[in-house]
């Protein structure tokens, strides 16, 4: 059982994992549950509850706590709190549990981590939570689509009996319980240590202000980098760390630690800050740092940020009370150009020339294989980010035809892979809408769903060829554009993904369908037909649009590469 613990906030770690005989008694129990695999972000939440990051949270919340903390940001027990920690879990599993008093919770693998003592299952209103948690429903907003597109329809709540921590076997110097970290920290002698959270490698805005940190506030620093999913297109976990190992030993001796945090961004603003000042106290820290733009999104126009960066430090200083930690808000850092220094920007004058670069700027000039300059971060950093993310001409890239049945989209393939092949850089694979069924999808129909499943698997396949450095061509109708966008999302974060829009008239197509496929369809024999009586929803944004009536197909292909060369790929 848990330890009692009568103020939260006090410093006191919940204890929840079994000794050998009750962890003997969980498994046992377990196998004879029905069985749920956490999602990655379910496991990075279970495993704060586990090693008891989230104290004095002992469980997913039910849907008073959840309601509770939605309008009020406190639980049924009178303890303050900014955000829900729910467990979500789709209708199949619903239905196998909706008469259940218990569950196994498992990883991805089977691996038993515990049993739940169900509590509540319900299906909760999102746009409400969107409201509520991030002030808004925009889907470009990061949280906000994660939670429509994302996040299953229902949650479960109740008591953890905890059996095992989740396995992981990367960086395991750097991971560390809170009971470890604090038992780390009194015998290394620290006291006033302040905890920098970031989801980037310490370039060198980063790196000066932990600089400021140990040296003007005289604090011990955690850097804690973030283990679990921060946004699209940020560099991987890995990436980040090992960057983070190059420069550790810049900053003075016996100042500093390196923590891998399992925790997943929200995005939502001071709420997000609150939570992260909960987790940093009971790791074992006095201090927290909340800096420009923490947990706060850029707008899709990227014109500004969602939230206002003063009020998230207002709104987190007002309630550090609640949580009993120290918050040390800080401003936006730039570099002064002929003082060659950087600063906060109340200590800049008017008269001072200065920049800024953010971390994702860093990350988009990287990607596109341009130069960083030497005040914006280290070159062993950018080296080893480099290993991962080279530039254009040295990435994978992913060419991604979609249009109606017979648009072409197959022949432009086609031309494509020869070509490729010629220009003999990097080995080329086809994925052709027909072959692809023939092979890897030929138990699947032709309904919605099935159809929706062949696209995602061909995504899948291109994806692990662009994240090796190869070309994938594919060429299938992808009639659905939520799809559409969850494969350029699988892809991009490793590679290129050029999406080519065959606009071919539906008119011409009807003529050049070989199999009468239109013609079936028209005549009811053939159901759920693209183009007849199901919708081919037109890409908004695609990279290259061809109509095939006007181009030859070498003409055709001819645009993907132009525009291929255009962005540095070839």
């Amino acid at each position: 059982m848990p330890d009692n613990i009568s103020s939260p906030y006090k410093g006191t770690l919940l204890n929840l994992l079994p000794d050998e005989t009750k962890k003997a008694v969980l498994k046992k129990t377990a196998a004879s549950l029905v069985q749920v695999a956490l999602s990655e972000r379910s496991i990075l939440d279970f495993e704060l509850i586990a090693n008891g990051g989230l104290s004095p949270l002992d469980r997913f919340m039910n849907r008073n706590d959840y309601e509770l903390v939605l309008e009020k940001m406190e639980t049924s027990d009178n303890i303050f709190w900014p955000l829900p920690v729910c467990l979500d879990i789709d209708e199949k599993t619903f239905e196998l549990l909706k008469n259940k008093k218990q569950a196994a919770l498992t990883d991805q693998e089977g691996f038993q981590l515990a049993v739940i003592e169900i509590e509540d299952i319900w299906k909760p209103d999102k746009s409400r939570e969107a409201l509520r948690i991030f002030g808004t429903e925009n889907i470009s907003h990061p949280g906000v689509k994660y939670l429509k597109n994302k996040i299953k329809d229902y949650y479960m709540g109740g008591r953890l009996e905890i059996i095992e921590l989740p396995v992981n076997y990367d960086f395991r110097t750097y991971r560390y319980t809170p009971k470890e970290l604090r038992e780390n920290f009194t015998k290394s002698g620290w006291q006033n240590i302040a905890a920098f959270q970031t989801r980037h490698p310490l370039h060198r805005l980063q790196f000066e202000l932990c600089l400021d940190i140990i040296k003007e506030h005289k604090k011990k620093l955690l850097i804690s980098q973030i283990a679990g999913e921060t946004k699209p297109g940020d560099f991987d976990r890995f990436t980040r760390i090992r960057a983070t190992q190059k420069i550790l030993d810049k900053l003075p001796l016996n100042s500093s630690k390196l923590n891998i945090l399992p925790l997943y961004l929200r995005f939502a603003g001071y709420k997000d800050a609150l939570l992260h000042s909960i987790i940093s106290k009971n790791y074992g820290c006095s201090d927290f740092i909340v800096g420009h733009g923490h947990s706060n999104p850029v707008n899709k126009d990227k014109s500004d940020y969602f939230y206002n960066n003063e009020i998230i430090k207002q709104r987190t200083l007002e309630f550090s009370s609640e949580i009993g930690i120290n918050i040390i808000p800080v401003s936006e850092m730039r570099y002064v150009y002929f003082e060659e220094e950087y600063r906060f920007l109340d200590q800049i004058e008017d008269s001072m020339q200065s920049l800024s670069i953010s971390g994702e700027e860093i990350r988009k000039r990287i990607k596109l294989g341009k130069k960083i300059p030497s005040w914006a971060s280290f070159p062993e950093v950018i080296e080893e980010i480099e290993k991962n993310y080279p530039p254009p001409s040295r990435q994978g890239f992913t060419v991604f035809c979609t249009g109606l049945p017979s648009a072409g989209k197959s022949t432009i393939a086609k031309v494509l892979y020869s070509k490729f092949l010629e220009i003999g850089k990097r080995p080329v694979t086809l994925l052709d809408g027909d072959i692809v069924r023939r092979n890897l999808s030929k138990e699947l129909n032709f309904s919605k769903e099935h159809r929706n499943i062949n696209v995602e698997r061909i995504g899948f396949v291109a994806n692990e060829i662009t994240k090796n450095r190869g070309i994938a061509i594919c060429a299938p109708i992808a009639p659905y554009s939520d799809t559409r966008e969850k494969i350029r999302e699988l892809i991009e974060p490793n590679g290129g993904f050029i999406e080519v829009f065959v606009s071919t008239p539906l008119e011409v197509c009807e003529k050049r369908d070989r199999k009468g496929m239109y013609e079936k369809a028209k005549k009811g024999l053939i159901k759920d037909f693209t183009g007849v009586d199901d919708p081919y929803e037109i890409p908004v944004n695609p990279e290259v649009i061809i109509d095939t009536t006007l181009f030859s197909p070498e003409e055709c292909a001819q645009q993907v590469i132009q525009e291929l060369t255009r962005l540095g790929y070839l």
